[in-house]
């Protein structure tokens, strides 16, 4: 492999590794794994057969790829972080076969953490250092701590629109009327407030351009969520929806397929407008958060997309 650099302390066993992959001192590939182009293994690395790794993943010191993972493109993987294949080991017990744990392309593992067998490492996911990851992460998701949890999604494309960080444009959420937020045609509405001795008042419309902007066919409400769990994690095929926190706060994560953003809802004067083919998600919900969910057509399962990567399929197709 004359386009494949390995150190003279290095052991390269495996004839399937791209050009431009470099393979640091102690650093040990199996014969059965595979490696992409332009890989950087560094010193004291070791990844067992069947391991796949993609191209352009960078794997730092101390980092075992045991059988049954596979590492996508452009990855990240920080020191000493671990991955686990077998959920009840046993000295000189194998399995017949391993669970499979894929990091999808784009994610980064911070330094420490630990990778329970079985699990999928979502699209551009961030693992913080340290934390101990049980279940799935979803796609852009940021988790931390043990048991690692969403604190949030990454959205660096554009910052949080809250009033205390205001959009790119200077505008804070309406306080009447609408406004998109720069992420497919979701779009923010303010309602009026009404306030005396006897409390405030909000109140809406189903009328466009100021009102909710379908008429309703079926509503729900979201309440009593652990303020650590996430919900929603999908988009609709054909359904509107439209978000009022009536109580407490929630942060809505939106994403088109190009652009992300973080958007809170925390009062019952402002709703968001989610239209089809939207990706979303909530979490941080308050302890006393109640979400109150206006929605355009009956409950449908097939209307639901619960792939992230069908998401960015289905999308792209619509813009060709």
């Amino acid at each position: 492999m004359p386009d494949v650099f390995v150190h003279p302390q290095g052991l390269c066993e495996s004839d399937e590794v791209g050009r431009g992959t470099k393979v640091w001192a102690f650093a040990h590939v199996l014969d059965g794994a595979r490696v992409g182009e332009d890989c950087n293994l560094c010193d004291g690395v070791f990844v067992e057969n069947g391991v796949v790794v993609g191209d352009r993943v960078t794997v730092k010191s101390g980092v075992q790829l045991w059988s049954g993972v596979t590492v996508e493109d452009d990855v990240f993987i920080g020191p000493n972080a671990t991955f686990t294949n077998d959920r009840f080991p046993r000295s000189r017990h194998w399995l017949e076969e391993y669970p499979r744990t894929l990091v999808r392309r784009g994610a980064s593992i911070g330094a420490n953490a630990t990778i329970l067998p079985g699990l999928e490492i979502g699209v551009g996911a961030m693992v913080g250092a340290g934390a101990v990851v049980t279940r799935s992460v979803p796609p852009h998701a940021i988790v931390v701590g043990n048991p690692a949890r969403i604190m949030g999604y990454d959205d660096r494309s554009q910052p949080p629109l809250t009033d205390a960080e205001p959009a790119t444009d200077g505008a804070a959420p309406p306080a009447e009327g609408s406004r998109e937020v720069g992420v497919g045609d979701v779009a923010l509405y303010g309602f009026a407030e009404h306030a005396d001795l006897r409390g405030r008042l909000t109140a809406g419309s189903f009328e466009a351009p100021s009102g909710v902007p379908f008429t309703a066919r079926r509503w729900f409400l979201v309440y009593d969520v652990p303020t650590r769990e996430v919900r929603g994690e999908h988009a609709h095929r054909i359904c509107h929806q439209f978000l009022i926190c009536v109580s407490g706060s929630v942060m809505v994560a939106v994403d088109d397929g190009e652009h992300r953003r973080n958007i809170l809802l925390d009062r019952p004067s402002l709703g968001m407008h989610l239209p089809p083919m939207t990706w979303a998600s909530q979490y941080r919900y308050d302890s006393d958060a109640t979400l109150l969910v206006y929605a355009s057509h009956e409950y449908d399962p097939d209307d639901y997309i619960r792939s992230y990567d069908e998401f960015l399929a289905e999308r792209a197709a619509q813009r060709r």
